[in-house]
């Protein structure tokens, strides 16, 4: 099958498609004949090599990409809920057997039905941002409704999710993003919206439940400025795990009485499947902004390093 690897780090050139033998399931994982697959910054952090943090996970040569949509082709002997011929969509095993290829492995944990009003290019654009979403406002941010919560980033893939899934769920929601997709994040949903370049957020804002950090920015002072405008018992979520929090931020979540994470995804099936109804049911939309053939990977990954991409970058495997 066709694949594309990196055999060593560095710059979008270091790409190739190769043919490489047909991945086997184990017994409690699923083979998917993959259609789409989405673009994240996390496939060019890792192909960069720029984090060393990841390189004991890593193992060279590998198959890029962490989301995928297409098609059950094999089911092992453990797997009860998904057989051959579903339509999934998911995260394969990180890392290694990545998406961007014809087909790849998983746990079946980490795969649902996908959506069912969307196709396979759409839906490949959804689980790793919408999973890292769902992980940072629920399952750290114990987001309840009626609670406020700002969304750093909200215009970003991430964030764009974190702000449809907040506002599902009946909370009172606040975006950050710059003057040119303020429109675009109220028309996700959002309550209020703050232009990050012209107002300064610690200044008009106070009593917040929950603070997601979905921006690119890489500042502990800034993560300081957050914890600030946080009630008592407030969270404050990073999922910028590639960042750690320093004794500054510490002490400051420490002497405010609130509660600071970093959120590591969570690719947990019944919460695919709960975004999976989301979406059915009208209440998350999904914006694609580009769709690139499998030969083009260096433009989609050129796309992505920009920070500034409005909607998913996908690539298509299979029509």
């Amino acid at each position: 099958m066709k694949a594309v690897r990196i055999n060593e780090y560095g710059g979008r050139e270091v790409m190739k498609i190769e043919d490489i033998a047909l991945p086997a399931p184990a017994s409690d994982e699923v083979l998917v004949e993959v259609y789409a697959s989405g673009v994240n910054p996390v496939d060019w952090v890792i192909r960069s090599g720029a984090n060393e943090g990841l390189h004991s996970f890593l193992t060279l040569p590998m198959t890029l990409g962490w989301d995928a949509a297409g098609v059950v082709v094999e089911a092992g002997s453990e797997v009860t809920y998904l057989k051959p011929g579903d339509q999934v969509y998911g995260v394969p095993n990180f890392p290694g057997d990545g998406s961007y290829a014809e087909y790849c492995v998983g746990k079946a944990t980490q795969f649902a039905i996908k959506p069912r009003s969307l196709d396979f290019t759409q839906a490949a654009g959804v689980p790793l941002a919408a999973l890292t979403a769902w992980t940072g406002i629920f399952a750290h941010g114990d987001l309840q409704p009626g609670q406020r919560i700002l969304i750093q980033g909200a215009s970003g893939g991430v964030g764009s999710f974190a702000v449809q899934f907040a506002k599902s769920k009946g909370a009172y929601v606040i975006g950050m993003a710059s003057a040119d997709n303020v429109n675009y994040v109220k028309q996700l949903g959002a309550d209020e919206v703050i232009d990050y370049k012209t107002q300064q957020f610690e200044s008009v804002l106070r009593d917040i439940d929950v603070v997601l950090e979905a921006s690119p920015t890489r500042n502990n002072r800034e993560r300081v400025k957050a914890v600030a405008v946080l009630k008592e018992d407030g969270t404050f979520v990073s999922v910028n795990t590639d960042f750690p929090f320093n004794d500054e931020l510490m002490e400051a979540g420490k002497a405010k009485k609130v509660k600071v994470a970093l959120a590591a995804n969570q690719p947990r099936q019944e919460w695919l499947k709960e975004i999976a109804e989301l979406i059915d049911a009208g209440k998350v939309k999904v914006l694609i902004n580009k769709v690139f053939p499998l030969e083009e990977v260096a433009d989609a990954h050129r796309a992505s390093e920009t920070w500034h991409v409005k909607g998913r970058l996908v690539l298509n495997i299979k029509k």
